[in-house]
């Protein structure tokens, strides 16, 4: 069953499914009747020569000249290739594909001018696989994503270059091969393909999905550090984190709670200290932190994902026309910054616990470096290491990008969110999430078989997922292979799943 685009109930997990996963998409007659209402005033306005902005005027610093009937015609294509000025490497097919969405999504409030066929065309091309090549670097974050944008509106005139079934092809054959109809762009189509920050907003809404679930195995990989650090429990106590309020705590101490039930460690048959190290007893404070901003970053990226983003803005019923910045990338950088740096944080946490598992100062009893040969075998001394750089690589990355405005087109464009930045980082900040938490997970797996206690139920089956891909470690070996094999087992979230189907859902 096709997934319905609205313009008013597009969710993260919808996204995902569309962009990641393939499901069809589908317009709406109510939407496809808001879009011809909405064409036919501005079609009135252009014909009564109502100065609009990007319509029959030039836009930017240009957005005083007022274009004759002849050059309108032209006006949209040539807006179209002068944007399409990005640089740098295809961005990943499933963002393009969320950035797609997204933009029906906005043409579905029948406020945006355009034609229904671009629209249709949209549709037609997520649901035959047709996928731009876009640039992955050029847009500033305000005026919208204009760069990418353009590289995905360049199809709708059977120009620029697309993926299909594999494949890198001119737009133009891959269309034909698709047996997609070239719609064209007349006057304001081309604006209203571009207007909006779909892209940095479509691979944040992507970002997030992956971060919750990043997040539920960094509870998972707390819950078996803690098992092997005979941590005390009583910090993870739900009276303890109502009394102070925050839900993301609340929820984060009952997840690690679930995950180690049946566990000696809350039996009293592991004796425990009075008193643990902040690494040990305040995870549930720090990731819970973390998903709360989750919380409110998603909720900011939903409104975007359903809000109209365009400019000018029609409003049919009305009969006016308003110009403003919809388009502005704000609201989704702020907060967007702020996940990478929650990220970070939560990734600084795991590798403090895993620092305690591997010295022997602070192990409670653990073999120096979870090796048995200590002095021929160095066992994971290095693995620390690796995870040490990849967090100062993300410190470096968590710098905010949405207080980097610089200003451009003769500072007509004078403050831009940088949105984009936000967005590109953070996939790499994430991705050195997966490695660095893979470390934990590894060293975890590998303190708790020296342990040899009765664990949790959750933790248990973790253990057992992650020895699926991972030996134990009796002697040394090149644990660059281990790395990468835990690097990727994070990020297909297969830990997490097996876990939940043995205990049920974390959250």
């Amino acid at each position: 069953m096709s997934i319905i685009l609205d313009g008013n109930s597009l969710t993260l997990d919808k996204l995902v499914r569309i962009a990641r996963y393939g499901e069809k998409v589908e317009l709406p007659e109510s939407a496809v009747a808001r879009i011809v209402k909405c064409r036919a005033v501005l079609e009135k306005k252009i014909d009564a020569h109502e100065i609009m902005y990007g319509v029959n005027t030039g836009i930017g610093e240009f957005s005083e000249i007022v274009l004759s009937d002849e050059q309108i015609k032209e006006f949209q294509k040539y807006l179209i290739y002068n944007h399409a000025a990005g640089i740098g490497e295809p961005v990943d097919i499933e963002f393009v594909r969320a950035a797609m969405v997204a933009r029906i999504n906005v043409h579905a409030h029948g406020q945006s001018g355009v034609r229904p066929e671009v629209t249709k065309t949209y549709v037609e091309m997520l649901n035959k696989g047709v996928t731009p090549v876009v640039c992955q670097k050029g847009s500033v974050g305000a005026c919208g994503d204009l760069a990418p944008m353009s590289q995905i509106a360049l199809l709708m005139m059977g120009e620029g270059e697309a993926f299909y079934k594999g494949e890198r092809l001119p737009g133009k054959a891959a269309l034909d091969k698709a047996g997609i109809e070239i719609p064209g762009l007349k006057a304001r189509d081309g604006l209203a393909c571009i207007n909006g920050s779909n892209l940095l907003t479509s691979i944040s809404a992507i970002a997030l999905f992956d971060i919750d679930r990043w997040l539920k195995q960094a509870e998972i990989a707390a819950a078996m550090a803690l098992e092997a650090l005979f941590a005390n429990m009583k910090p993870y106590d739900e009276r303890l984190h109502k009394a102070r309020g925050f839900a993301g705590s609340i929820r984060s101490a009952a997840a690690i709670r679930k995950l180690i039930e049946g566990s000696d460690l809350v039996t009293g048959k592991v004796k425990v200290k009075v008193q643990d190290a902040y690494s040990m007893r305040s995870t549930p404070q720090v990731i819970g932190t973390a998903h709360d901003a989750v919380r409110w970053a998603k909720e900011q990226v939903e409104i975007e994902l359903n809000g109209v983003t365009d400019n000018p803005i029609f409003f049919p019923d009305e009969d006016i026309t308003i110009t403003g910045a919809n388009f502005q990338g704000s609201p989704v950088a702020l907060p967007m910054d702020m996940i990478g740096a929650a990220v970070t944080m939560v990734s600084v946490l795991s590798e403090r616990r895993m620092n305690r598992l591997v010295n022997p100062a602070l192990s409670v009893g653990l073999p120096p470096f979870l090796t048995k040969g200590a002095g021929m075998f160095s066992g994971m001394m290095l693995s620390q290491y690796t995870a040490d750089t990849l967090i100062v690589e993300q410190r470096i990355l968590s710098a905010p990008a949405s207080i980097q405005s610089i200003p451009a087109a003769a500072d007509q464009e004078d403050f831009v969110s940088m949105g984009m930045n936000t967005a590109i980082k953070n996939n790499q900040i994430l991705d050195n999430a997966y490695g660095i938490l893979g470390i934990e997970l590894m060293a975890a797996a590998q303190a708790l078989d020296i342990r040899g206690f009765t664990n949790g139920v959750g933790v248990t089956k973790a253990r057992e997922v992650i020895r699926r891909h991972v030996d134990y470690l009796d002697v040394d070996r090149p644990l660059h292979i281990d790395h990468n094999k835990m690097k990727a087992l994070v990020k297909s979230g297969e830990i997490l799943d097996e876990v939940e189907r043995a205990i049920g859902p974390l959250a």
